[in-house]
């Protein structure tokens, strides 16, 4: 048995739809989500996306709706309360309305947002930084290390249009006392989602490079309560406390400390206070330096003057006892040359009859070692002439055997005994220049120069 089936049109199932939501979903509910996409078009509406979020994952997603009449009451009242507009990536309390639409779908109507829920989400995030990084025994980490006793090489985290970047390098570059500092600017988001990646990477790279600087700034401008919420953020907090080198912080905000703030090793409320910290350890350094510096100069006038009529008084004592002392050491020197002028006159007398003495006695000495020494080189001179002569002899004899070598062994000499040279291409004939049947070779006697012609070549048998 068959039956006609009913077929239905989509908008009489979205319309059921709608009028099943309608009455099932008739009153307001209080929802807590994410408003992950704000979505606000020109003409002030605004169609939010709203998430859930569970380790970071989105769980549960949803589209919204705010009228312009309503977006703009709302807003407002976030601002007096918050101090910042409606913003993406804050956590809210809504008051919606469940609705459907045949032609948009399910949506939630935003009728209201409670602003102090945001405020409380913030303090809650701020509590549980607090409490991890006291767990972890880092919350006082930065403020443990030594502070450097000039912190003169500034590495600064800030926008590069940060007007709280422009006051804080205004008042060091024009402090009245001449103060010099480097600095060097690692830009960085200072506010948003995007702020701690921003900031903690901005860290890592002055970290890889800390021996090049003293002391790290955060300064940015002013801000509310939710522009502030990433310096709570654990991850940023954590990078300022366990840096190595000391944090100090001037993000402009006069309200709750935050927990940056609050790790790092010093905080101020604005970037030009926390410059006028700066210039002054300079200056409480110079203070001192400049009063050391006029005591020890009038010190050491005084001790100078004092030094001077010592030593002019000592320099008369010394004079007064250096002539009476010149006086007796002259006395003593003119007694002492007198008797050193006796005795060297007695002394020359005895040396010149010595001589006299020593001349006769040489003159004597010389003729006969004279005598000797030329009868030993005549004797000399003897034998030297006959070892000559005798060499001479010797010498002669060999060159004349080496002329009679040389003319026996005269070619001429040996062809006219009987023997021959036989010649190829003007070559003796020997190894390497052998001839070969059919040429001409030429034969050389005493007497005679032959040609002749090979006819045949039979290698000679060795022995």
């Amino acid at each position: 048995m068959s039956s006609e089936r009913q077929i239905f049109t989509l908008k009489q199932v979205v319309s059921s739809i709608r009028k099943t939501i309608e009455e099932r979903y008739q009153q307001m509910y209080w929802v807590k989500a994410e408003m992950h996409k704000l979505n606000l078009y020109p003409s002030g509406h605004a169609f939010p996306e709203l998430v859930q979020k569970e380790d970071d994952k989105i769980v549960a997603q949803i589209g919204g709706a705010i009228w312009k009449q309503n977006f703009q009451r709302i807003n407002k009242q976030f601002v007096d309360v918050v101090k910042e507009p409606l913003k993406e990536g804050t956590n809210l309390l809504l008051q919606v309305k469940i609705t459907y639409s045949e032609t948009f779908g399910l949506s939630l109507q935003i009728l209201d947002i409670d602003p102090s829920f945001t405020l409380g989400e913030l303090q809650r995030e701020r509590e549980e930084t607090l409490k991890r990084l006291q767990k972890e025994g880092i919350l006082n980490a930065n403020q443990r290390l030594s502070f450097p006793l000039l912190p003169q090489r500034i590495a600064i985290v800030s926008a590069d249009t940060s007007k709280g970047l422009s006051d804080f390098m205004k008042v060091l570059d024009n402090n009245p006392w001449g103060y010099r500092f480097f600095s060097m600017l690692f830009p960085a988001y200072l506010q948003g989602d995007v702020a701690v990646a921003s900031i903690v990477e901005q860290l890592k790279k002055i970290e890889k490079v800390k021996h090049h600087f003293d002391v790290v700034v955060i300064v940015r401008g002013g801000g509310a309560e939710v522009g502030m919420s990433c310096y709570n953020h654990y991850e940023l907090c954590k990078a300022i406390a366990t840096f190595p080198l000391p944090v100090l912080s001037g993000i402009g905000h006069s309200t709750n400390l935050t927990v940056a703030e609050m790790v790092a090793f010093r905080n101020a409320i604005t970037p030009t206070e926390l410059a006028d910290f700066l210039i002054q350890i300079f200056h409480d350094f110079s203070v001192p330096v400049t009063e050391a510096r006029k005591l020890l100069r009038t010190y050491s006038e005084r001790m100078i003057a004092l030094n001077k009529q010592q030593f002019e008084s000592t320099a008369k004592q010394v004079r007064q006892h250096a002539v009476l002392y010149l006086e007796r050491k002259n006395g003593q020197m003119m007694r002492t040359a007198e008797v050193m002028r006796k005795a060297v006159q007695q002394a020359l007398n005895r040396q010149h009859t010595n001589l006299s003495l020593m001349k006769s006695s040489m003159s004597t000495l010389s003729h006969a070692s004279t005598e000797r020494s030329r009868e030993r080189i005549e004797q000399t001179f003897q034998l030297l002439q006959r070892s000559v002569f005798r060499k001479l002899e010797q010498d002669k004899q060999k060159v004349k055997h080496l002329e009679d070598l040389r003319r026996m062994l005269d070619p001429q000499l040996v062809l006219k005994r009987g023997f021959s040279i036989t010649r190829l291409n003007g070559r003796t004939i020997g190894e390497g220049n052998i001839p070969e049947p059919g040429q001409d070779i030429s034969i050389e006697t005493y007497a005679e120069q032959l040609t002749a012609k090979v006819t045949a070549t039979n290698k000679k048998q060795e022995e």
